[in-house]
């Protein structure tokens, strides 16, 4: 692999994504809050990441959670105020932390000004303009423009009432209905988000994480598709997104972070073709891409290899700097994708071992340097809107999302003062709490912390090339850069040796000096260059 055109501090960094709902709550409103995060920066100092990124904390009605935004340049209160982010920065910027936002530029909730303007405003008017409506098909354009189904379930158009009463226009929502999607063939929306950017930048911002950076742009004249569409559901050749005039709207994005050469964007990209995946970071575009081939992966050799080595190569094709993560706030949680219990957890810590072996940005999700599972939570207690919008039928992502433990021997854990907390907690995490953990040389967060402190101080953690080893069936084994330092996951059934060497870590504790199944390990091979 070639050497990043750009080594700013993005380039190798350990991001921290806080779900702010979830992280830690200081008012006793039972929803995580600025403030919650502020308190625990030292907790983020110890274990030793580069940068937070924020999920939504504007404006919001919270119909998802944040992404419908309602007013992109201040704070909602339920999260604080503009004053607690910016002592945040400060605080955060202070301690070598960076902070990043996200960013949802595909749409705006539906009580935004603007969409409220449209809805009091005649077809065609320039109020209209700034999203997508259209007249119905049929008798009395009584069915949808077409055929598109929202990523959350259900149709992707809702229809209005005109000002005169009677039905009029629909207007598209990808996602919720209270989410209506811009219309980025319209400059003003350009103009609106570039106020948006430099609002939060001249406030010492770090950099945003763009949502569904893939979409955006719309294909002319919308037209129905044959492309399957289950809820969550995303396909390369699905014509809702990844349409190239995308790349129009990156690169007036990445004009405006040039005037500050320090920050970063980090595009949500779900593009599995490497050569269109690699469109998005290019030298005008994002400077990051998520890259999702890892997270989809199960645990599986086979997988893992090919994950690794595609995201190396659609990277490369740009000369651009890959990125991996293994949960956030949209996916299950990696000891449960990986099988539950001690299994799943073995294996999620041994992913991660692998995961920070490689070179670029890696993207951690709040809890998961405590091993937490999904929670399966029953259907009175589900918020996500997924739930609602799929007719019961998928759950959605509130499994995920439980809020963190931080201490104690009942919920909440001290995460809030209140009991009634906005996902309960199951009680069973009283052996997961940040404290009890803390105190444990050999629980998963004293683990991260190691891992986190030797890919920040060795310098074996520097190169940018990955050599694939010679190993059996049941073995994956890989060289980063020219400093000897190896990575080898055992998928196998039977314990196995190491290779000879300089063991730093193992992600399981050695079986008679041999690396355990569903194990990894870094050593630094003996016939390293010195």
């Amino acid at each position: 692999m070639s050497t990043p055109r750009h080594r700013l501090w993005w380039a190798d960094a350990v991001f921290y994504q806080v779900y702010p709902r979830s992280f830690a709550d200081s008012n006793g409103d039972g929803v995580g809050d600025i403030d919650g995060v502020a308190g625990q920066l030292d907790y983020l100092e110890l274990l030793g990441v580069n940068a937070i990124w924020f999920s939504p904390i504007m404006v919001s009605p919270m119909a998802d959670h944040g992404y419908d935004v309602s007013d992109p340049r201040d704070i909602d209160p339920l999260f604080g105020s503009l004053a607690a982010l910016e002592r945040l920065v400060a605080s955060a910027h202070q301690r070598g932390i960076k902070i990043t936002m996200d960013l949802v530029p595909n749409h705006t909730s539906s009580a935004h000004p603007w969409f409220q303007e449209a809805l009091a405003a005649e077809p065609g008017s320039p109020a209209r303009d700034r999203y997508i409506f259209r007249d119905g098909r049929g008798p009395n354009g009584s069915q949808p423009p077409n055929n598109w189904q929202s990523v959350f379930g259900g149709p992707s158009w809702t229809r209005i009432t005109e000002s005169n009463g009677k039905p009029g226009q629909w207007y598209l929502h990808l996602f919720d209905v209270e989410q209506p999607d811009l219309n980025w063939d319209n400059p003003e929306v350009f103009d609106d988000l570039e106020k948006t950017l430099r609002f939060w930048l001249e406030r010492g911002v770090d950099g945003f994480r763009i949502d569904v950076a893939h979409g955006m742009a719309k294909p002319p004249g919308l037209p129905d598709t044959d492309v399957e569409m289950r809820p969550r559901m995303l396909n390369d050749g699905d014509p809702r997104f990844n349409h190239p005039n995308v790349h129009a709207i990156h690169r007036n994005i990445r004009r405006v972070m040039d005037d500050f050469p320090e920050a970063v964007t980090i595009g949500e990209v779900w593009v599995f073709d490497n050569a269109s995946w690699a469109e998005y970071v290019r030298a005008d575009e994002l400077h990051l891409g998520f890259n999702f081939r890892l997270v989809r992966a199960a645990f599986d050799l086979t997988e893992i290899h090919d994950a690794i080595e595609n995201t190396l190569t659609a990277a490369a094709l740009e000369n651009a700097t890959p990125t991996w993560t293994l949960e956030n706030h949209d996916v299950v949680r990696a000891p449960t994708r990986y099988g539950g219990g001690a299994v799943g957890l073995d294996r999620a810590r041994a992913m991660a071992l692998v995961a920070l072996a490689l070179p670029g940005a890696v993207f951690l999700y709040n809890g998961q340097e405590l091993g937490l599972p999904n929670v399966e939570l029953p259907d009175e207690a589900l918020r996500d809107p997924t739930w609602e919008r799929s007719g019961h039928t998928n759950r959605g992502r509130d499994g995920c999302r439980i809020p963190i433990p931080w201490r104690g021997e009942a919920p909440p854990f001290g995460f809030s003062a209140s009991t009634d907390t906005w996902l309960p907690i199951p009680p069973e995490w009283e052996s997961l709490t940040v404290e009890k953990q803390l105190l444990n040389t050999d629980s998963t967060l004293s683990f991260f912390q190691h891992a986190l402190e030797l890919r920040r101080s060795r310098v074996e953690f520097g190169g940018d090339r990955v050599e694939w080893l010679e190993a059996t069936d049941d073995v994956l084994a890989f060289a980063r850069g020219d400093d000897g330092l190896c990575c080898v996951l055992n998928g196998g059934e039977e314990p196995i040796p190491l290779p000879d060497g300089e063991p730093l870590l193992t992600s399981a504790p050695l079986v008679d000096g041999q690396l355990p199944t569903n194990a990894a390990a870094w050593v630094v091979l003996s016939d390293a260059p010195r």
